[in-house]
């Protein structure tokens, strides 16, 4: 096996009896050559092993609690299928990921409906299917949703988003929580924001929600939220006279994308939400409320590697030597974005000494166009396969078909069998909501 202390590999990783890159039992260099490149593959023993963590960590810490896969991190058919049959519940953040869940055969009373600015539209699917919870951003929201419950004749069950004011550190783009955020209420306008819930006839009011941010790699931001969220809790109970049932704390663990980051267990995530918790409540003569967590990027990222074909080999002398791949900046804008940094070896020469330093650039009419800057990879040619990892997250979720490519087909693979998840795209796709 390639070993582990690099937390970026799927579980199942190893060298092939071909000496290439093996994963879930399956040689790369023959997904490669069945399903051709770029190709999303996605290692399903990870993937439910990264589900049972959450479920047996929070069993032993909290028992109490719900584990909803946030799906904006990958929301596929067969992910959702797979999430659903480790027990856990989702979330979602749009009307399409709210009709893939139930195509998918998610139970719509397992699903929390999340997002900033849903439309009437949306909200009403939300209720007709049944969803489990809504989780209202704003006054706005807040009045749509009970117009429209009312004229379907239905309660809706709601958090409220709140903006706790903490920082995780984490990049700009993704911090959520703080008092500068789109997302939420202001935690010190809570309460008068409940009093405008209260005087709702079609709103049943469960709890409150908040998300500080993703890619945490320090567990002690999640002991602030809780303190912080259990004064609220308090607050609203001797203010509004509500009973707070649930506190959701989002989402936001981090993974490896480099070997030098190590993120702490979910043991540890859950034990110290589990612990503040209780600690928290039991100083303020709280109830426990039920607790939900969300998720994403913990469950699948570190359970996708991104399979890619080198074309060309570019040498500006003394400056900077370029690998050309047939994907890039569509199939994964995240380094764009977030400045996000990945790690990635030559599928068939595993063994071999990375002697070179490269930058990995994709075919796109960009010069942002990089995935990875100054790599140590050995020698590299034109047909060789790059596997970069931990693209399960956010990668398919953010593609694009920018200048006009297709998007790569997706794959899982289990125990050296491997079936498609997502077919690739083609030409006459791109051109199959366009009239001429």
């Amino acid at each position: 096996m390639l070993h582990s202390k690099n937390e970026y590999l799927p579980l199942t990783s190893c060298i092939s009896v071909r000496n290439n890159l093996e994963i879930g039992g399956c040689d790369l260099a023959a997904l490669a050559e069945q399903y051709g490149t770029p190709l999303y593959i996605m290692d399903e023993e990870t993937l439910r092993a990264n589900c049972r963590a959450y479920q047996q960590a929070f069993a032993e810490n909290y028992p109490n609690a719900v584990i909803a896969y946030a799906s904006k991190a990958l929301a596929v058919a067969g992910i959702y299928r797979i999430i659903d049959a480790e027990g856990l519940s989702v979330d979602v953040v749009s009307g399409g990921e709210l009709h893939i869940a139930l195509k998918s055969g998610i139970d719509a009373s397992k699903i929390i409906f999340h997002g900033n600015n849903k439309s009437p539209q949306e909200l009403e699917d939300a209720l007709r299917a049944g969803v489990g919870l809504i989780v209202v951003d704003n006054t706005a929201e807040l009045q749509n949703l009970e117009n429209c419950a009312g004229r379907l004749q239905k309660k809706a069950a709601i958090l409220l988003r709140v903006r706790p004011g903490i920082e995780a550190h984490t990049h700009d783009f993704v911090k959520t929580g703080g008092f500068d955020s789109k997302f939420g209420v202001h935690i010190e306008r809570v309460c008068d924001f409940i009093e405008a819930i209260k005087r709702c006839r079609s709103i049943d009011f469960r709890g409150v929600h908040a998300h500080i941010g993703s890619q945490i790699l320090d567990v002690n931001p999640f002991s602030f939220v809780v303190e912080k969220m259990t004064e609220l809790i308090e607050k609203i109970q001797k203010h509004n006279q509500l009973e707070v049932q649930i506190l959701n704390l989002g989402g936001g663990l981090g993974i490896s994308y480099l070997e030098k980051e190590i993120p702490p267990p979910v043991a540890d995530y859950a034990k110290i939400i589990g612990q503040e918790l209780k600690y928290h409540c039991a100083k303020r003569r709280l109830p426990l409320p039920q607790l939900i967590v969300e998720p994403g990027r913990s469950i699948v990222g570190r359970a996708g590697v991104t399979l890619y074909t080198i074309g060309t080999v570019k040498d500006n002398k003394n400056i900077r030597k370029y690998l050309f791949v047939d994907g890039g900046m569509s199939d994964n804008p995240r380094p764009m974005l977030y400045d996000a940094k990945y790690t990635a070896d030559l599928v068939s020469k595993m063994s071999e000494r990375k002697t070179e330093r490269m930058t990995i650039a994709g075919k796109f009419c960009e010069s942002s166009d990089v995935l990875i800057k100054d790599i140590y990879l050995p020698p590299a040619a034109a047909g060789d396969l790059l596997a970069v990892y931990a693209t399960g997250a956010y990668n398919y979720a953010m593609s694009s078909n920018y200048n006009q490519n297709p998007r790569p087909a997706m794959v899982l693979v289990n125990a050296g069998q491997s079936r498609v998840l997502v077919r690739r795209e083609t030409y006459d796709d791109l051109l199959a909501r366009q009239e001429f």
